[in-house]
């Protein structure tokens, strides 16, 4: 749903935040029925292009952006074909939690989508000279001691996100804040900076954590 006429602009229960909000739920509905049999076909990535066009691509939002401009790529000669399919599926499954391994709807509990804009698969982690920046809310501890860490490993701390940082690192806790929409601001520029070629690696706290504590 889109306020194309701002006919909702002073109402409390439809200012365009709220219908941005409602159809990137929406999208998360939809991708999760798409791909609750295990497998797309034609017509169901068709409809799924046609619909972010029309509802959502407008927000400049990089996760919805970054699924919108695969299926492009993979609808543009007009076929979807068995290794596209199987692609798409696999990157449906990440954005709405469901697990891989698991296509039927009964076996999957829902859970947050929250691994999109991670790098797949996860980089190994260096730390000699390499600029690390930490967003969210970290299971491990205060930011500090997660900083402290990764210095005591020969690594460095960056002042922000920007072209010069190798790493981020987002917590496990409070992932809720960049759903959709709502991108904290690091995650965002992370994953902008990324598409344009930069060498920064976004990456989960767990997987920090392993190449951590190993």
């Amino acid at each position: 749903m889109v306020d194309l006429h701002k006919e909702f602009e002073s109402s409390r229960l439809f200012h365009q935040a709220r219908i941005d909000q409602r159809s990137a739920d929406a999208l998360v509905g939809l991708a999760a029925g798409i791909s609750a049999d295990g497998a797309i076909n034609q017509n169901e990535a068709e409809f799924l292009e046609n619909w972010i066009s029309s509802n959502l691509i407008h927000l400049d939002d990089p996760v919805v952006n970054l699924l919108y401009r695969r299926l492009s790529d993979m609808l543009a000669d007009g076929v979807l074909d068995a290794e596209e399919s199987a692609e798409l599926l696999g990157i449906l499954y990440r954005f709405t939690g469901l697990g891989l391994g698991k296509p039927k709807p009964s076996d999957n509990a829902f859970v947050t989508p929250n691994d999109l804009p991670l790098c797949h698969p996860a980089p190994e982690l260096e730390w000699n000279g390499r600029l690390f920046v930490f967003t969210g809310v970290m299971a491990y501890g205060p930011r500090k001691e997660c900083e402290a860490l990764v210095i005591d490993r020969g690594g460095e701390i960056g002042p922000g996100v920007s072209k010069k940082i190798h790493y981020l690192v987002i917590g496990s806790i409070g992932n809720d804040q960049w759903l959709h929409s709502t991108y904290g601001t690091k995650i965002k520029k992370a994953v902008e900076l990324r598409e344009t070629g930069a060498q920064l690696s976004i990456v989960s706290e767990g997987h920090w954590q392993k190449a951590v504590f190993g």
